[in-house]
């Protein structure tokens, strides 16, 4: 076994079984491009069907400790002043290591305080399956203290026993509001509202506080440069913040998306609660309602600076809305 993977092994096992230890969210740097991932009262953002992919590829350095999948739909519908969603995501720690897979239905409703102001309420319930690639795990007693993993990277056998339930399933409830204007929006997003019981050995079950509450402000403002039409789109800069905490960890994004013509683009910095953690760099190309970004995350922590290759996101945004006949009055069109 290479270095690098029995790292990656180490850190997910103490995040496993340590009592302290709470399993965290996957976060996008591109969360703009996963807007039902932000927050459920992003559902129905369009008048058509807004389907949105993303791909995150954490440390890669580390071979691929950390990788993201996901996929949504959503669309509004104004005669119920409603937006529906759905999404499926999938996301592997340590090559099958630790594995959570979870579909969601996403609801919205739309009220108007005035011509220029709205807000939207959003629920989002959730099925969850996690699991243990249990067979990948390597123990104390298989590990040779003089020649460690044996020659040919077999380990020695374990007399660990395997437990009864390596997955668990379970029901996951969320809710947002958004208030928001054609210059400005605000939100706050509530995850895990349920605090669902995620784990795998329940030794003692008075230790089990569920998975932990996720609480994310997000905020922006949309500066327009040129209203879109049927052959170019908008052009506009949108400086925005992201705040998330859950548990004792935390991340504060700040930066500006730029949409000029054909290319978008921004540039982010991520703090963490207890270090520096990213600077980030998007660039894009939009064409026909069809979107393509890719950003980089330049790690910046002292812990992993140069170790851990940076995380690499890929976002395909398909928007079937025609932009000549789509009269939204909002600054979404980062979200878009």
């Amino acid at each position: 076994m290479q270095r690098q993977n029995f790292f990656i092994l180490v850190i997910v096992m103490i995040g496993m079984w340590s009592s302290s230890a709470q399993a965290q969210d996957p976060i996008y740097s591109q969360y703009y491009a996963a807007p039902l991932q932000l927050n459920p009262a992003f559902a129905g953002n369009t008048y058509t069907p807004h389907i949105a992919i993303n791909y995150r590829n954490q440390w890669p350095a580390l071979n691929q400790a950390y990788v993201s999948y996901s996929v949504s739909y959503s669309q509004y519908f104004k005669n119920f002043n409603s937006g529906i969603g759905l999404m499926i995501l999938a996301d592997d720690a340590g090559q099958g290591l630790y594995k959570t897979n979870k579909v969601s239905g996403v609801y919205s409703y739309r009220l108007e305080v005035n011509d220029n102001l709205f807000i939207k309420l959003g629920l989002e319930g959730s099925m969850v399956r996690i699991s243990l690639g249990w067979d990948q795990f390597v123990f104390r007693d298989q590990i040779d203290p003089l020649n460690g993993i044996s020659p040919g990277g077999t380990p020695l056998p374990t007399e660990e026993i395997r437990p009864d339930n390596i997955s668990n399933n379970y029901f996951d409830a969320s809710a947002g509001l958004l208030l928001y204007s054609s210059q400005f929006y605000a939100g706050v997003a509530f995850k895990h509202l349920n605090t669902p019981n995620e784990s795998f050995l329940n030794i003692n079950e008075n230790l089990d506080t569920g998975l932990p509450m996720r609480i994310g402000l997000h905020a922006g403002y949309e500066f327009k440069l040129r209203e879109g039409n049927k052959n170019k789109p908008a052009s506009f800069i949108s400086p925005n913040v992201m705040f998330v905490k859950q548990g004792d960890f935390g991340q504060l994004n700040i930066g500006a998306y730029g949409n000029l013509g054909i290319i978008f683009g921004g540039v982010w910095y991520r703090q963490g609660f207890a270090n520096p953690d990213a600077a980030i760099a998007l660039l894009g190309v939009q064409a026909g309602g069809y979107k393509i970004g890719y950003s980089y995350d330049i790690t910046v922590s002292r812990l992993t600076l140069g170790r851990t290759g940076g995380s690499h996101e890929i976002s395909l945004i398909m928007n079937f809305d025609k932009p000549q006949k789509a009269d939204y009055n909002d600054c979404f069109g980062l979200f878009r």
